[in-house]
């Protein structure tokens, strides 16, 4: 039986001719990939992905005749199974449009760069979509295990019964243990964040009555449109945060793209007051979900809630860690609900986490954490 794997078929959408070559040459570096076409607009691409069968678009945006906002649409209403990642511009409107793309059902975005070197544009783009092209992969893998398409090996099946049991355990014992409730929630997300946040932040009742800060690992500008976006469909209000506001109940506050987003206390002693800075990146980030969350378990001793959802790498752990020591109460995305498994999945290894549970229970743990009971 062959059991070599099948390269992941791309499709190149964009009205710019030297991207279409841009990115079909750099798509044709990566491994396991395939481009079975382009296309120059979106009517076009409609007609390629009917008649090539891809499996994942790179998507611009702002395109004649039909954009991509259309493109995704007709995917959605006429049950194409292809993916996309959309290639935006770092504009205002490049992020607006941005957020509706995900909102569509595109995968993940990358920037077009700015850089007047074509060498030094092409490297950029291959290191982002290289990963994003290995994590959508690995999501295909495991939509089919989930269809029953694939099966599990015997390993991963006992792994998975066993992490599923000990989660059960975990949480019992986290809710016999847990004598103070949550007074602020902090929240790691990197890639597949903005899809997920949609889903999840909507579900947070509007009287949750602590403040909510985000990291979502996103280029600047592009965290103002993420906030716009969520504060439209949130119960509680939803905003980039400032440097030097006081925390506020009911206020969901993203750290800005770009730069780093911690706590600190206020002159009186018992406010907490956001601080924007431009210190380093840890863990290549900034924002950095490391940053944020060691300053809530220093100010926060036994009164917070940790989230970390769906994203590649490990930034959050240490600060989860920090803030586990000190008696915060640990949530993670399972793996079957994050497109990347990465930031959740060395914090469940280790044992520090509470909760385990799939994103659409996600919110519901928040409440429990912060209330002791279902919203």
């Amino acid at each position: 039986m062959d059991t070599k794997k099948k390269p992941l078929r791309a499709l190149v959408v964009d009205d710019t001719a030297v991207y279409r070559k841009v990115v079909t040459e750099i798509l044709n570096e990566i491994p396991d990939v395939e481009v079975v076409g382009t296309a120059n607009n979106g009517k076009i691409a409609m007609s390629k992905i009917v008649s090539l069968k891809p499996d994942i678009l790179t998507l611009d945006i702002e395109m004649p005749e039909m954009n991509g906002l259309d493109v995704l649409s007709s995917i959605r209403s006429e049950g194409h199974n292809v993916g996309a990642i959309v290639l935006s511009t770092l504009t205002h409107k490049g992020g607006d449009l941005t957020m509706q793309a995900l909102d569509l059902g595109a995968f993940d975005f990358i920037t077009k760069p700015e850089t007047s070197s074509i060498e030094e544009s092409k490297k950029q783009i291959k290191n982002s979509l290289a990963s994003m092209l290995k994590a959508f992969s690995r999501r295909q893998e495991i939509k089919e295990i989930l269809e029953g398409k694939l099966s599990f090996p015997q390993t991963q099946k006992e792994n998975t019964t066993k992490s599923t049991s000990e989660s059960i355990v975990r949480r019992m014992n986290s809710i016999a243990k847990r004598t103070q409730h949550a007074e602020i929630v902090g929240i790691g997300i990197s890639t597949g964040g903005p899809k997920a946040l949609s889903q999840m932040m909507p579900q947070i009742p509007g009287n949750i009555n602590v403040p909510i800060l985000i990291v979502q690992h996103m280029p600047p500008i592009f965290t103002q449109s993420l906030a716009k976006s969520l504060d439209a469909k949130c119960a509680i209000n939803v905003k980039e945060a400032v440097d030097g506001e006081t925390i506020r109940p009911n206020i969901a506050f993203i750290a800005p793209g770009g730069k780093q987003m911690k706590i600190v206390a206020g002159m009186d002693g018992k406010d907490r007051i956001i601080r924007i800075t431009d210190d380093p990146p840890e863990n290549s980030c900034k924002p950095s979900v490391d940053y944020l969350f060691r300053s809530i378990a220093q100010h926060y001793v036994g009164r917070s809630a940790g989230v970390i959802m769906t994203g590649m790498g490990s930034d959050g752990y240490s600060g989860l860690s920090l803030m586990k020591r000190n008696g915060a109460t640990i949530i993670a995305q399972n793996e079957a609900t994050c497109i990347v498994y990465g930031m959740p999945k060395k914090p469940i290894d280790s044992g520090i986490v509470d909760v385990i549970a799939p994103l659409e229970q996600i919110a519901s743990e928040i409440c429990n954490s912060v209330k002791g009971g279902a919203c």
